[in-house]
């Protein structure tokens, strides 16, 4: 279908749910959920609980359709991202505007009224690091984009944990540090398997800049630093031996799977690396809760 036809079509929920980058956003709040139940020995309180991660996950949502819209123009020029709603014209800008408005001031408002300033505000500079600093700037001006722009991807823990204490600490921070250091391992696992696609759109990944074996070497080199801050909650006396167990085999598996890349005998390596570390965080994450609830009792 060519675009003038794709402009004439009406735009459904499902185009406007896809803004929200549901997929990537449930990521967050699972590492949100976890922070908040981490940050205490029982439960979280329930409004705590619904309207925290309502507020957070509205907030990201908005960011998420404003990068629908700046990124439309590249877009279009790749296969993982030409049918989406905005490059594809079945929602227009304007309303992806008014859409991402909506949901990030509906997030802020829940956010303000029901649960805190302080997580707030967080949630706030995050989505604009996302929005504007990553999306408008860094993606565009350096191959170190990912690098720098994680900042804001890995804050999702640290929100959760300052949604029920009020407070910034340093284990919840130490969350938002593991966040961040799997963060390049698990986007430039993508980038070169979509490098084609990256420097068709004028991209300035890593890949696309310093070539396919470069990338592959930091994302060995990444996966060391990711493994050692992994164990940081255990060294920190923050979780016991049943999270060290569990960090060190699934961090022992993304090494395996970033010198598979290395060693360039599977095409496929950089997709099955970039799956692993979903799976890897969504697991480790799970283990932390185990060790916290389990451990404790």
């Amino acid at each position: 279908m060519s675009v003038q036809t794709a402009v004439l079509s009406r735009a459904s929920w499902r185009d406007y749910y896809e803004l929200t980058k549901p997929r990537v956003v449930m990521l967050m709040i699972l590492t949100s959920v976890i922070g908040m139940l981490l940050a205490v020995p029982g439960m979280v309180p329930l409004d705590i609980l619904l309207l925290g991660n309502l507020g957070i996950a509205l907030c990201a949502g908005g960011a998420a359709a404003v990068n629908h819209l700046v990124d439309r123009h590249i877009d279009i020029k790749m296969a993982r991202t030409s049918n989406r709603p905005v490059a594809r014209g079945r929602v227009e800008p304007q309303k992806a505007v008014l859409f991402a408005l909506l949901l990030g001031c509906a997030g802020m408002a829940i956010l303000l009224v029901f649960v805190n300033a302080l997580t707030a505000w967080l949630t706030l500079f995050s989505l604009l690091g996302y929005a504007v600093v990553y999306t408008m700037f860094l993606k565009r001006a350096t191959p170190q984009n990912i690098v720098i722009g994680g900042i804001a991807g890995a804050a999702p823990p640290l929100l959760g944990w300052t949604a029920v204490t009020g407070e910034i600490h340093g284990h919840g921070l130490l969350l938002m540090l593991i966040i961040f250091a799997w963060t390049p391992p698990h986007f430039w696992a993508l980038a070169v398997h979509r490098r084609d696609d990256y420097a068709q759109a004028d991209i300035p990944m890593l890949p696309v800049t310093h070539g396919v074996a470069y990338t592959k070497l930091h994302i060995l080199l990444y996966t060391f630093i990711l493994f050692a801050v992994s164990l940081l909650p255990f060294a920190t006396a923050m979780l016991g031996w049943l999270y060290l167990l569990g960090a060190v085999v699934l961090g022992l598996g993304f090494i395996y799977w970033a010198i598979e890349m290395l060693r360039d005998r599977n095409p496929n390596a950089g997709m099955e690396t970039f799956r692993y570390s979903i799976i890897y965080l969504m697991a480790l994450f799970c283990i932390m809760l185990l060790d916290h609830y389990l451990i404790a009792v």
